[in-house]
């Protein structure tokens, strides 16, 4: 549907302006006209498309909104009153159409839950599921409540993992710039010297000079290799589900960063299942909503077996156990929590062990790899150095005696 911006007056004769999602102009006028507004004036906006994606609704944004919404729902504001309260005060253009949108379709008969179905690029599954259970069991204040305190973990995780992707990616860029000037500046300087102090060269250097002519003449292909190689995964992974659980597998057995993205994807798993079974929603339903959170296909596929397996009647930790993926630390507290009947506290423990197992190991790694990059690009440029200046070294060497 094509966006109006309007210029519209209430009952009062207060003037209000914005945009709208309509079929048609007579579609925009009834649509104000159920929230109380007289149109006068509107155009279509213009959709604008960023390259950078400005358009975007953020984590921070939607913790913002579930927080507002948890406050107003639990203050006993009508839920209509709040989302167009809502819209009026935010500061994100794009969520302010969005929550606009929902305004119009809840004013049309629709329920929350319905509406934000409309929206999945903004209101994933998981939070449209778990809205609906919290209308079908009249708890959908202490929903918006717990999706605002998973969501922000959700943030603060996903800050920790670009905090260890960050630092050795920087190191990396700055390792390889020097690397690449020595090899195409210094080393060919050095070569023309070399080769006229009429001595054969050792082993070392000759592979130096090697090196640095690849680096010299084929420079446009070294730079779009790496380009070109991401490109063929992404295009592999995209046509190919054999190449995707391949790819994740391998993400999943990477030495160190492997078993972080394991904790995170267990702790993510463990707080959205927790978050999903204390609002209600059936346990068959969740481990089928979880299969998207992992965002893994060999975890995806875990859990679907599991799935099989309860459904066919097996209790939940044993089928989680005969998967062989979770560890038992997990099949041990989801058997405590079934034995317990407290199966969320159980799995929000689980996610509290993890958070704090992926920030020590995040911390640990942080610290480790500074001196371990430093020490490595300092053996890189003593390689260099000895290879160009070893030879200098000898003829010196020679010329005294």
């Amino acid at each position: 549907m094509p966006i109006f911006r309007y210029k519209a007056v209430d009952q009062t004769g207060k003037p209000a302006q914005g945009r709208m999602e309509a079929v048609n102009d007579v579609d925009l006028e009834l649509r104000l006209q159920r929230m109380g507004l007289d149109l006068v004036t509107f155009d279509i906006a213009q959709q604008r498309h960023s390259l950078f994606n400005t358009h975007k609704v953020s984590l921070q944004d939607l913790v913002m909104f579930c927080f507002q919404m948890e406050q107003l729902t639990r203050a006993g504001v009508p839920l209509l009153e709040g989302l167009v309260d809502l819209r009026d005060s935010t500061t994100n253009p794009h969520l302010r159409e969005v929550i606009g949108a929902l305004v119009s379709e809840v004013e049309g008969g629709k329920q929350l839950s319905q509406a934000l179905a409309s929206h999945p690029k903004v209101f994933s599954h998981v939070f449209v599921s778990l809205i609906r259970a919290g209308e079908q069991t009249g708890k959908l204040p202490e929903v918006f409540e717990n999706l605002a305190s998973t969501l922000k973990w959700q943030d603060e995780l996903m800050a920790q993992t670009k905090r260890l992707l960050a630092y050795p990616m920087f190191v990396l860029v700055v390792v390889m710039g020097a690397i690449t000037f020595l090899m195409m500046y210094l080393v060919p300087q050095m070569v023309s010297f070399l080769r006229n102090m009429g001595q054969e060269l050792p082993m070392e250097t000759r592979i130096l000079i090697g090196v640095s002519d690849i680096f010299v003449n084929y420079w446009w292909l070294l730079l779009s290799l790496p380009f070109l190689a991401v490109l063929a995964v992404s295009i592999a992974i995209k046509r190919s589900p054999a190449a995707l659980y391949r790819f994740d597998y391998v993400k999943l057995h990477l030495p160190v960063t492997g078993e972080i993205l394991q904790k995170i994807i267990l702790a993510r798993f463990a707080r959205y299942f927790a978050l999903m079974y204390q609002t209600g929603v059936p346990i068959l339903d969740a481990i089928k909503t979880c299969q998207d959170i992992a965002s893994n296909r060999v975890v995806a596929d875990a859990l679907e077996h599991a799935w099989q397996q309860i459904n066919a009647g097996d209790s939940m930790s044993e089928s989680f156990h005969n998967v062989g993926l979770f560890p038992p630390l997990v099949v041990r507290m989801i058997r405590v929590g079934e034995s317990t009947g407290a199966l969320d506290k159980s799995l929000l423990n689980i996610s509290y062990f993890y958070d704090r197992d992926v920030k020590e190991s995040v911390e640990k790694m942080l610290k480790m790899l500074e001196p371990a990059l430093t020490v490595i690009l300092g053996m890189l440029l003593a390689m260099i150095m000895f290879s160009v200046l070893g030879p200098v070294y000898d003829t010196i060497g020679k010329l005294k005696l």
